[in-house]
């Protein structure tokens, strides 16, 4: 069974992952994952990426709950659960530009997946939140230093410290997500969002994700020096020769398409 399916419309690529009833991050569903982005990574035909789950109840509910019973009293996770952000990296790190549609409960690992991307898009009845400390544990896919990064640290500790779901809206006022949309509604908004990213200049969209992801990384002048760096690299790319002439020339750019 197929737990991760791909479909391609030109230079966007749908991900969705089909793990019924709600889409749990089962051991199984992540491998799919790996393998799936490792494929879509290497892809230049694809500039931006939707990620979302299969059905309206959830995005994604979390792990696995029965998978979690073998991991206790086990002195020896600390492999196991790097393997993961191996994963989860190969999607925060991914050069392309990433989109997530809450289309349903996006809760624990859902909601640490759901930060991995860029941009996050939610149906109106989704309920976010990461309740791993009502369980005893912490989120351990990155949760604890992506959703701070994110929404700032006061805010994300109340989330963690809590565990408690918050609305779409209320996901929105803090940051959390980009828009709210009708139910229903969440992958046409985000198609039409990547095909108006995908109308940019390939070049200047992945020097931009990489002056943002590491600036935030890096002291301020640091990051300013990288940018700077950047700045150059596209001033080197035939992009930015189109861009200019076609500015010039008052028409619309026609970038180069890998």
């Amino acid at each position: 069974m197929t737990l991760v399916k791909v479909e391609k419309q030109d230079q966007i690529a749908i991900v969705t992952i089909d793990n019924p009833p709600m889409n749990a991050l089962s051991a199984a569903v992540k491998e799919e994952l790996r393998e799936t982005f490792f494929q879509i990574n290497a892809d230049d035909e694809v500039l931006v990426v939707i990620l979302t789950g299969a059905g309206q109840k959830a995005f994604m509910a979390g792990a696995d709950i029965k998978e979690l019973p073998q991991r206790i009293g086990n002195a020896n996770l600390v492999p196991q659960t790097m393997r993961n952000h191996e994963m989860f990296n190969s999607i925060d790190f991914s050069l392309k530009s990433t989109i997530a549609v809450l289309n349903g409960y996006t809760l624990g690992g859902g909601c640490e997946l759901a930060l991995t991307c860029d941009l996050r898009i939610a149906e109106e009845h989704a309920f976010l939140g990461v309740p791993e400390v009502k369980l005893g544990l912490l989120p351990g896919a990155g949760g604890t230093q992506r959703l701070p990064r994110l929404i700032g640290e006061a805010r994300a500790k109340e989330l963690l410290f809590t565990g408690n779901h918050i609305s779409a809206e209320e996901a929105m006022r803090i940051g959390l997500v980009n828009r709210v949309v009708p139910t229903g509604e969440g992958l046409e908004a985000a198609i039409k969002l990547a095909r108006k990213i995908c109308n940019n200049s390939p070049s200047a969209l992945k020097n931009i994700k990489q002056a943002v992801d590491e600036g935030l990384e890096l002291p301020f002048m640091k990051a300013l020096e990288n940018e700077a760096e950047l700045f150059q690299d596209l001033f080197l790319k035939e992009d930015v020769k189109e861009g200019v002439q076609a500015f010039l020339e008052k028409r619309k750019p026609q970038f180069k398409r890998n």
